[in-house]
This record gives structure tokens, C-alpha cells and sequence, in this order.
């Protein structure tokens, strides 16, 4: 039995993404026998006890008082990478650990090199290709990304695991993903889920909900909503969907995601790891950038069409009626659905596990 620390954060700043791929993880080592531990920064909007109430240990940190760091996502750590060098040596060397995991776009090099302890190797989840490493592996889940785009990077040692393949996804996704696949080829466009992420600080949300108001819909459509169990606008969202003229669930802190995207026949959705999980569906998507990180995925994804881009700066609800317009076809949703189901088959997950154990 291997045991394994994460280092990553939730936060209202952060989002959720990063928390619930490194559980999905956590969760699979845990299947085959091993023993894992999060430490996690107290932020606001912190899934702590989310993690708690999935079984595993957590060791909060208290939000620090300095930065010191020029990395671009610096604010995201709550703390310098001094404070948190000093508060996870002492937690990571008391668990001896046989693997590392950072996902956090707030730590590089100099954290890593501090706290691995002699004979613990590193695994890093990353997204942007922004700063250095000392890892053994490094995964980075987007499509487009290249790992000549790491390679100065990373020690030359390091193992690259590149593209949606390697995707963090929950088993459910792969388990339904033939059942889904198949309800695509004779789908039409009623059921839509809106699904921006869990956090949606700025409630983009109400803003796609306001938008669609002004907009055609088809005959017989109804929308279902899911939020995080965090999100902030929880409640002004449910006020504009008790507005709207079609149906409109609103869901908050799920357990059956993938359930909900097999069930659907669009979704309207943020970039990011969720991208992933619509795409081992086949779910035809109306994709909304809402982070600068998510541009290159998210373009990627588009040029494969699997999905359709809906840009914040121009009027939303303009874009949304076209778009419906455009594929309201039964032929243009399957396919979306046929080239979003050939980005990833969802079993990402087996193959991280595969060669941790290897290394």
C-alpha cells in the first residue's frame, strides 16, 4: 500500500476543478488499496468538508499574510510559497509519503524541490505551461497542448501525460458513456443543461438564464441548472429561473453528473475539466470561456467540432439564438455528439493509475 498527500486548494477565487480531479484520484487510489491525505488552504469557499465526508483526511492551513511570488496565479494561494513551504514540511515529512501530488497554478519549482522528501516521487496536475517543475510526471489533460510545450520545463526524467486521454474523469463517465452514445443517434434537441461550473462567481449563470429569455427555443424545451454546493448565487439564479417561460430545474451539489449529461441533448457549459466529462458523453456543447486558462482548450475543442464557442464579450443572447438555429438539426446535434465522443473514451483515470504504480 502506497500513501499519497495532495496539495491543492478550492476557493471562490480558484473554483472547484482542481479539488475534484485530485478526488477522483484519490478516490481510484483508494480503490486499489492505497492511503491518501489532502492538505488544503482554508479560502473561502473551500471544499474541506466535502473531502471529509469522501473519507479522506484533511490538514487545513490558515489563509497567510504574504506573497512573494511573481507567478501569475500568486493570489490564488492565500499565502507566500515561503508560509506554505513551511507549513506543508512538516505535514508532508510526517506522512511519508510515497507520491506528491500539486495541483495548484500557485506552486512551482521552489515549493516542490522543499517539500518531496527524499525517496517520495511527484506527480503535478497543471494546465498552462507557465513555470518550472521538479516532477516525475506531469499531466496536463487539455487538447491542444503539446509536450514540447514542457519540455523546458521539467527535468529530464519527467514523464508527460498530454491530452484529454489522461483526463481526471469519475468511472461513472466511462460507464455510461455507450448508453449515452447510443440515445445520441436518435436524440433531438428538447432536454438542455446549464452547467458553468461550481463555483460561478460571477454569475454567469443568471446571465445565460436572462439571455435565453429573449431567445426562440424549441418546441417543448426545458433547461435543468446544476451548481456547486458553494456557489454564491445559488438563490439569485433560482429567482431567474422561476422567471423563465420554458421549465427550469435548478440542482445544487449533485452526486449524478454524468447521469444528468447522458440525459441531456445540450448542454451549455464552461471550459475546463468539464469539457472532458461532456465529451466522453458525446454531449454537444454551446461552450463559454470563462477563464483566460481555458482559451486554449477550449478553442482546441471547438476547431474539433465537438463544440460551438459563445463569446462573454459579445451580446449572449444573439449568439444563443443562432446557435440553437444552427444545430437545432437532428443531423448537426449527432454530429457535434460523434466528434465530441472521439476526444476521450473517459478512462483517463486507469491510465494515470497504470504508471504511477509502474514508476
Amino acid at each position: 500500500m502506497a500513501k499519497i498527500v495532495f496539495r491543492t486548494d478550492a476557493s471562490l477565487l480558484v473554483g472547484a476543478g482542481h479539488v475534484m480531479r485530485c478526488l477522483t484520484l484519490a478516490r481510484a487510489l483508494r480503490h486499489k488499496g492505497h492511503d491518501c491525505v489532502f492538505i488544503c488552504r482554508e479560502h473561502a469557499g473551500n471544499l474541506n468538508e466535502l473531502i471529509n465526508r469522501e473519507g479522506f483526511a484533511v490538514h487545513g492551513l490558515p489563509l497567510g499574510r504574504e506573497q512573494d511570488s511573481n507567478l501569475v496565479h500568486a493570489p490564488w494561494l492565500g499565502a507566500s510559497q515561503a508560509e506554505d513551504i513551511h507549513a506543508c514540511q512538516a505535514l508532508i515529512a510526517a506522512c511519508q509519503p510515497d507520491w506528491l501530488v500539486a495541483d495548484h497554478y500557485a506552486l512551482d519549482h521552489c515549493w516542490e524541490s522543499a517539500v518531496t522528501p527524499a525517496g517520495c516521487r511527484l506527480l503535478v496536475i497543471d494546465d498552462l505551461a507557465d513555470r518550472r517543475h521538479t516532477c516525475d510526471l506531469l499531466l496536463d489533460q487539455n487538447l491542444g497542448r503539446d509536450a514540447e510545450d514542457y519540455r523546458a520545463l521539467l527535468p529530464a526524467h519527467c514523464e508527460l501525460l498530454i491530452g484529454p486521454s489522461h483526463a481526471l474523469l469519475r468511472p461513472e463517465f466511462a460507464a455510461m458513456r455507450e448508453a449515452s452514445l447510443i440515445r445520441r443517434q436518435q436524440a433531438g434537441l428538447r432536454e438542455v443543461l446549464i452547467a458553468l461550473g461550481g463555483v460561478d462567481q460571477h454569475n454567469h449563470t443568471g446571465a445565460v438564464l436572462e439571455a435565453l429569455k429573449r431567445c426562440e427555443l424549441p418546441a417543448g424545451a426545458r433547461l435543468t441548472v446544476v451548481m456547486g454546493a458553494t456557489a454564491p448565487h445559488l438563490q439569485a439564479v433560482m429567482a431567474t429561473a422561476s422567471q423563465c417561460p420554458w421549465p427550469v430545474e435548478v440542482l445544487s451539489g449533485i452526486s449524478n453528473m454524468a447521469e444528468r449529461m447522458a440525459g441531456a441533448d445540450l448542454a451549455i457549459g464552461a471550459g475546463g475539466g468539464s469539457s472532458w466529462e461532456r465529451c466522453c458523453l458525446g454531449l454537444p456543447t454551446l461552450l463559454i470561456t470563462l477563464a483566460e486558462n481555458q482559451m486554449p482548450g477550449s478553442f482546441a475543442l471547438a476547431a474539433t467540432g465537438a463544440a460551438k464557442l459563445i463569446e462573454l464579450a459579445a451580446p449572449l443572447d444573439t449568439q444563443l439564438q443562432i446557435a440553437f438555429l444552427t444545430i437545432a438539426q437532428p443531423s448537426s446535434l449527432r454530429a457535434l455528439a460523434e466528434a465530441a465522443s472521439r476526444v476521450t473514451d473517459g478512462r483517463g483515470v486507469d491510465r494515470v493509475l497504470q504508471i504511477m504504480e509502474r514508476l
